[in-house]
């Protein structure tokens, strides 16, 4: 197999991993809750703190792939992610929990972005589309497996073993990528920005913390608003220090680029709807319609199912429609299926479920291929490591703030009915709240140039390869009349 094959499935055993255990942990989250003696929305501080832990780490990694070789970091961090697991399995309270998902954030802060990077730097922007499609098939074998695997161990053993299954994945990994990365880095090396690390870092976690535990009671308001109002302060100063700075951690002025810049705008306010749907899903499917863990895996891997049977038709269909058309109108498709949920009640039939949760499976996966792929369309190799590290925080943080409005769409609904314990008609309203925010992304998707991302999706070659079938045509038309009047000569 050629590299635009093997690099692919190296980074997909990585983002295999960290996919099931994001899928597993959503499906077990009412078990877990229960053992450690807390409720599940208080819960999701594990699914947020992991979250913001990528998001305060991922700014170092393009930096230290290229200072240390994108093989030994990678391969540390999916033992570092090992280790995160394994504490997670021991966990006895809700303290314990979310310091080890910290550590699992940790690891994956430098595992799937130095993953991307090196597929960037290995593969032609040409075949591009391909290979983040021979890269998300794999992954996306882990929200299929999940749920059902992660809801059989949560009812028929102990929520602990669903951890440990990430060791022979990850020993599997580690093997590979020992054996087939390259230690990839630059020959020049750009001066770490260290200060910067530190106040993007303090800003990423003072905002999406703060705002993730506004509604649950945790932590007194004045430390709420404190959280906010620092993480506010520090990303101020990080904008003003960045301006400074030859080469910032996150470098904002990659924005002017329009692909890169609907890419990450775009692509958060689609993420924040959609990175809702595998928190509020299976609380819908066992707290609402009182199924099992093993139950409700059974019914939400079905969306996984659908993005994997789109995977092979992505690069087809971009091809022939181009990035924008695509973007646009699918993101608003997309957001259709997802407000759908919203219909679901305990009467529902589970097969209609599982019909709109493949179909809508198969249009977002289209979304993110396309969201993923264009980003890079107009960065030049130079400026790769960065793009690829303001691309990830984006992502983190919309997955993030998707959680934490989810959760809270939940717990208003609560207030307002004036009740206090979950039932199936507390979900509805947060399916149409994070529909709606994933449909705006649609503008800003719209407004890319109707080329954009043509040299990556192909397009332009089919449009060049039409003009040379017109111009080959007239050419031979041209060269049979000049036949006809030599012969009238004659």
């Amino acid at each position: 197999m050629n590299k635009e094959r093997v690099i692919p499935l190296i980074v997909a055993a990585a983002l295999f991993m960290e996919n099931m255990d994001a899928t597993v942990i959503a499906t077990s989250l009412p078990a877990i809750a229960a053992d450690i003696g807390t409720s599940p929305l208080t819960l999701k501080l594990a699914i947020t703190s992991y979250l913001l832990s990528l998001a305060v780490f991922i700014p170092a990694s393009g930096w230290t792939a290229d200072r240390f070789g994108a093989r030994t970091v990678f391969s540390i961090a999916i033992a570092v992610f090992m280790v995160g697991s394994i504490g997670c399995a021991l966990s006895g309270s809700i303290t314990d929990f979310v310091v080890a998902r910290i550590i699992q954030g940790i690891g994956g802060a430098m595992m799937t972005p130095v993953g991307r990077l090196v597929l960037l730097r290995s593969i032609d922007k040409s075949a591009l589309v391909g290979a983040m499609a021979w890269v998300t098939v794999p992954a996306l074998i882990g929200p299929v497996i999940g749920p059902p695997l992660g809801g059989f161990i949560t009812t028929y053993f102990s929520w602990h073993w669903i951890f440990l299954i990430n060791i022979p994945i990850g020993l599997i990994g580690i093997a590979m990528a020992l054996r087939y990365i390259d230690p990839i880095r630059i020959d020049r090396l750009e001066k770490f920005d260290l200060w910067g690390l530190v106040l993007a870092g303090i800003g990423v976690a003072g905002i999406a913390f703060g705002l993730s535990v506004a509604g649950l009671n945790l932590l007194p308001w004045w430390i709420v608003i404190g959280l906010i109002g620092v993480g506010a302060i520090a990303m101020t100063l990080y904008v003003f220090h960045a301006r400074r700075v030859a080469s910032p951690v996150l470098d904002f002025s990659l924005l002017r680029l329009t692909t890169l810049r609907a890419s990450i705008v775009g692509g958060f306010l689609f993420r924040l709807g959609i990175g809702a749907l595998p928190f509020l899903l299976p609380l819908l499917m066992q707290i609402g319609f009182g199924l099992s863990p093993f139950h409700s895996g059974l019914v939400t891997f079905a969306s996984a199912v659908g993005a994997i049977g789109m995977k092979t038709l992505a690069a087809r269909i971009i091809r022939t429609f181009g990035f924008r058309n695509i973007m646009t109108v699918n993101a608003v498709v997309s957001s259709v299926f997802l407000a759908a949920c919203a219909l679901f009640t305990p009467g529902t039939p589970l097969l209609l479920i599982m019909i709109i949760l493949v179909v809508g499976g198969f249009f977002r996966s289209l979304q993110f291929t396309a969201i993923n792929t264009v980003a890079y369309a107009e960065v030049e190799q130079a400026q790769m490591s960065r793009a690829t590290t303001l691309v990830s925080v984006g992502q983190q943080l919309s997955i993030s703030a998707g959680v934490a409005i989810g959760a809270f769409s939940v717990e208003t609904t609560m207030a307002l009915r004036q009740v206090t314990e979950l039932s199936a008609a507390d979900f509805s309203p947060a399916f149409v709240v994070v529909a709606v925010l994933a449909a705006l992304s649609a503008y800003f998707f719209w407004q890319m140039p109707d080329d954009a991302g043509h040299e990556i999706s192909g397009r332009k070659a089919i449009a060049i390869a039409s003009k040379k079938g017109v111009a080959s045509a007239a050419t031979k038309a041209a060269s049979e009349e000049t036949q006809d009047a030599r012969d009238q000569r004659l």
